[in-house]
Order: C-alpha cells, then structure tokens, then sequence
C-alpha cells in the first residue's frame, strides 16, 4: 500500500470504546499509535490503557483482515504470544498461597512423568528462566502438529539435556514456562486452560481471552502478516499454538490483557507478598540479578516498576507495561511480526506517565 492507503485506513476504521483519559491525552495517544502503524506499515492495532480506577480506554486502527477489509475494533482477538507467561506465573503463585505447590520442590513430584536430569530442577526455576531447559529449535518455532494438551507438548523436549547447571545462567525459553503449566495442571488437578479461566480470567472480568485454537471458530480473531524483504505484506507461516499453551497459546482483546493487568494491581488475584516475590528480581547462584521475575521482565523507569511482557509469534508483535504505584497499564496487540510493539507501548507510556505528574 502507498501511504496514502494506509491514511485511509485510519479515517475507516478508528473505533473507541471507552474514554478514561482526557481528551487531550486520548488524541495523543492516538497520534503516537496511528503515526507508528503508518512508519511500519501495521496492518491493525489495538491498544487499551489504563489510569487509576476508572473505565478503560480502548481504540484500534486498520484492518484485522486485508484481504476480505474487516476493520480491527476494540473486540478483535489477536494472537498475543508471551504475554501469555504471566497468567502461568499467577496460576502457580496462587496454588503456593494455597499449600498445593512448592516452587522449590523438584518437578517431578508433580509432573512424574518428565525425565530426570543431570541436575534437579524446579517450578522457580522454571518460571524465571533458570532451570536450563532449552528453547526452540530446527523448525518447531512454526510447528503446525496439534497437541492435546499441555502434559502431550512436553514430549518435543522432554528427553532432551539441559543446557546449563540451573540456576547458573538466565536463558529465555517457552518450553520451560510450558513445563510450569504442566505444574500448575497437576498440582491443580484440572486442565491448565480450565484453571486459569476459573482462578485469573473469570475475578479479572475477562471475557473473551481463550486459547489459540486453529480448529475453533473463533469470532473477531484478527489475522496475521509478515514483510517480505522488499516490505510489502504477506499472511504469515502457518502454526498450531497447542505446543505452548502455558508459555504463547492465547488470543485476546487489548482491553482483556489491561482487565488482567488491573485485576492483580487491585488483589483480586494475588496477596501482596505473591505480588513482590513476583515483581523482584531473581539471583543467579552468582548473585547476579536478571532483571526478570517470575514470568516477568522488570526494569525502572524514574525510580518506579516497571512490570512488562512482550510476545513474538507468528503474524503478530504484542506488548504489556505495568506501573503499578501509578496504576498505569498499557497493552498494544498487532497483527504484525515487525510491527515494533513494544516501542509503541513505551512511547503510550511516556505520554501518560507525563500526564500522570504531579
């Protein structure tokens, strides 16, 4: 498309759901997404804010499918890859705070069924990246097999070695997260999705997140692109997301990720002290810090938290922010690969943030 064609699309199909923020933010806002989607040539984007206590906004821009033109709205489901890893995260805290898991324990006293390695591993490990368990490789990062279920998908790395002495070494890997959602299933003795639904979506207010089903007709799922190398647009590899379901295989509305977001600011999901143990840091055996938690990058931003996640997968790039002592939440989903954002995200950021100031 000329950039004219991408300026029409913003004149069509601009949908807003709720408006929290003043108007003068709401138009900045705007600005920054639609300028962003015009640079990378982003076929949708959907973002949905959060200040304070009040409704969420919520806006989207472009087309969640070019070929037939359905313009994107608030309600459209994107892939949203690792944003996913935080609901495993919360699931397994709050089976801690109910005695029915030990973060510390060895991974087979709840998944016996997975092979015992040089040296033992555990759930903590796990969720922050520690436990040496490997990532993707050869062609499984675009697998299109279908697996039953989250036990089922540990069978493409089960048998494998681990890559470092856990503990030693931060190495970012979905399988590992995927090994933790087997966890929570066995220490919660009921399937992963159904225990998420029940104990994060269902107190959040969260209504349409649902796994990434290939086979489901799902309504309103966007659809997704890459670039080619001379950056036009193509639809994106083809991918059966029930490899990852713990660590990359949910679609959502933006306003759903922010509902999730607001609900463990407000306690509904989480006692505080799960919360800090979550938000801090983990340590190397060398004492080093990572600078991510459990199932969650940290950074600070002016002395603050800053909690994140972002997701990479195929057709979409997709990015959460969490201050929690202002009570900002920014998620921004796209229905492209290079679309940049988590830039966008942090550019929504700082523009609230300074309307934030005191």
């Amino acid at each position: 498309m000329r950039r004219s064609g991408w300026a029409a699309v913003f004149a069509l199909s601009f949908t807003l759901l709720h408006a929290e923020v003043p108007p003068a933010a709401g138009e900045a806002l705007a600005r920054i997404a639609s300028e962003a989607m015009q640079k990378a040539r982003i076929p949708a984007v959907s973002v949905a804010v959060a200040q304070g206590d009040g409704p969420i906004w919520a806006s989207a821009w472009g087309f969640a499918d070019l070929e037939n033109r359905v313009p994107a709205t608030p309600d459209s489901l994107f892939r949203i890859g690792s944003i996913s890893k935080p609901f495993t995260g919360v699931a397994a805290l709050q089976l801690r705070e109910a005695g029915r898991l030990d973060l510390e324990a060895e991974v087979q006293q709840y998944v016996p069924s997975f092979p015992r390695k040089k040296w033992p591993i555990n759930t903590r490990l796990l969720l922050c990246h520690q436990a040496g368990i490997r990532n993707y490789q050869g062609g499984e990062f675009d697998s299109t097999r279908n697996y039953s279920g989250v036990l089922d998908a540990l069978q493409i790395f089960a048998r494998d070695p681990l890559i470092h002495e856990p503990g030693s070494k931060y190495a970012y890997t979905t399988y590992g997260i995927n090994l933790a959602g087997a966890v929570v299933e066995a220490a919660a003795g009921r399937p992963f999705a159904e225990q998420v639904k029940s104990r994060i979506f269902d107190p959040s207010g969260v209504t349409a997140m649902q796994p990434d089903d290939v086979y489901r007709l799902i309504p309103r799922r966007a659809h997704g692109y890459r670039k080619r190398k001379d950056g036009t647009l193509e639809n994106c590899a083809l991918a059966d997301t029930s490899n990852k379901l713990p660590g990359g295989g949910w679609v959502s509305t933006a306003t759903d990720v922010v509902l999730f977001a607001r609900a463990l600011l407000d306690g509904k999901l989480l006692k505080p002290e799960s919360v800090e143990l979550m938000w801090t840091p983990q340590k190397l055996s060398s004492g080093e810090a990572t600078g991510y938690g459990l199932c969650w990058g940290l950074y600070r931003k002016d002395g603050l938290l800053v909690a994140e996640h972002g997701g990479t997968q195929q057709g979409i790039k997709s990015h959460l922010l969490v201050v929690p002592e202002k009570k900002l939440i920014v998620a921004v989903l796209t229905n492209l690969e290079e679309s940049g954002a988590a830039d966008i995200a942090r550019a929504l950021l700082a523009e609230l943030w300074k309307g934030s100031q005191p």
